[in-house]
């Protein structure tokens, strides 16, 4: 019974350190990457470049005819002498078509490519590729708003020829329910956050399918995109890193998007990034095997720890219940892994100090993110829940799904907006 009960303490020790060390170390990281970037001369204006490459402006579409126009407008006003932008209907099923070769008629920097049937993102945005003869490629999603100086910002880490990809700063844009707010400060205090630590300390997980500018000659080394994962960003992100390429954060680089503002919509949201995290872990676990890899063994391990510890929660969780109704158990005197009590209340405000930190080195991007602060402490009830079930379910779904199989759109929930 004692060596039971020491076991049930580990355990729970694990659930509890574990994601308060991540957090001090992630907020440790941020705050690196931002002492270096406050020391750059150009902090707060987009630098003025030596030369201005073609860039291509990539938006795959697919049934995306209530938010093309929107989006296209937004990319034409980019501030940059030297772009096309090309956007791909991806055999959308709506008026995307039809709304694509209207603004075609009016835009001489736009082109637009028609593919036939439904082939998924992945494809779309290399059929958009091969159209082209820009040497960068920025890619974003047909409901995205893209900020006018992004390219100014993401181009400047090129002239590092290591450099084969550079990805931006997503910010919400629908904010109408509790899970719009929410998700407000998550891009900040975790997403932002994960992403300025993971630059400061070796290499990125994953670059924001919704804004990264990539090198064309290193994208057509690893193959372009693979039309099987179903997280092409992740997926892009390691193949590139593995063949030797580095990957940069810009935290200026702006785009606004929508997010799911339902409990469906995030569920299917998350379960679809958990998979494709999945999907990465399984086709990349030989990196341990392999010592010149080993600058991403920390990403690696980081995610199979964190796959242990949703499913160590899961059992701990289950055990305690079950402990109410089976006499056997009870005599274990098994305490709660939900239930706060000293390292819970820690926990707890560990997560708020990384809420107000996240929220102020991002406020000179929104300067009213401050008032979002009061919602964030609504995420663990909602978010941790969401995402610890998403982890739990997905990995054996990736392992069940077949490696031919594609993986193709689906309409996402793009929350409520105001007109």
């Amino acid at each position: 019974m004692m060596l039971t009960h020491k076991l049930w303490q580990s355990v729970l020790n694990f659930i509890f350190y574990y994601p308060l060390f991540m957090s001090y170390l992630w907020m440790i990281g941020a705050l690196i990457f931002y002492w270096r970037e406050r020391r750059e001369p150009s902090y707060q204006t987009p630098p003025a470049l030596s030369d201005y490459p073609l860039i291509a402006v990539l938006i795959p579409c697919f049934n995306e005819g209530d938010n093309a126009e929107e989006t296209i407008s937004h990319a034409l006003k980019l501030d940059y002498p030297n772009f096309e932008v090309i956007a791909i209907n991806d055999g959308s099923r709506d008026h995307t078509g039809q709304v694509l070769n209207t603004l075609a008629a009016r835009h001489t920097r736009l082109r637009v490519v028609h593919l036939a049937e439904n082939q998924g993102k992945a494809m779309a945005l290399q059929a958009g590729s091969l159209v082209t003869d820009a040497e960068f490629l920025l890619g974003i999603d047909g409901d995205a708003l893209l900020d006018p100086h992004a390219a100014r910002w993401m181009l400047r880490h090129f002239k590092d020829p290591n450099i084969a990809a550079v990805t931006g700063n997503p910010r919400i844009r629908n904010r109408s329910t509790l899970l719009g707010r929410i998700q407000v400060g998550e891009f900040s205090s975790i997403v932002g956050m994960i992403k300025r630590a993971q630059r400061s300390f070796g290499r990125l997980f994953t670059v924001s399918g919704v804004i990264t500018i990539f090198r064309k000659s290193a994208i057509h080394q690893v193959g372009y995109w693979s039309p099987n994962m179903l997280t092409e960003d992740i997926d892009i992100t390691w193949k590139l890193q593995r063949a030797g390429w580095n990957i940069q954060f810009e935290p200026n680089a702006l785009v606004w998007i929508l997010m799911p503002e339902t409990l469906k919509g995030l569920w299917k949201q998350r379960l679809r990034w958990a998979m494709g995290g999945a999907q990465v872990l399984i086709q990349n676990i030989d990196i341990l095997f392999k010592p010149k890899l080993n600058f991403l063994w920390p990403l690696l391990i980081e995610l199979c720890l964190t796959l242990m510890w949703s499913y160590l929660m899961l059992f701990t969780t289950v055990l305690w219940l079950l402990h109410w109704f089976i006499p056997t158990l009870s005599l274990y005197n098994l305490s709660s892994p939900l239930i706060p009590t000293g390292m819970g209340i820690l926990l707890g405000a560990t997560c708020l100090i990384q809420f107000a930190l996240s929220k102020w080195m991002d406020s000179r991007y929104e300067p009213n993110l401050a008032k979002n602060y009061y919602w964030m402490i609504w995420y663990p009830f909602v978010f941790w829940l969401i995402t610890v079930s998403a982890t739990i379910i997905a990995f054996p779904k990736a392992l069940a799904r077949s490696q031919q199989q594609r993986a193709r759109w689906t309409s996402p929930d793009r929350g409520f907006r105001k007109d």
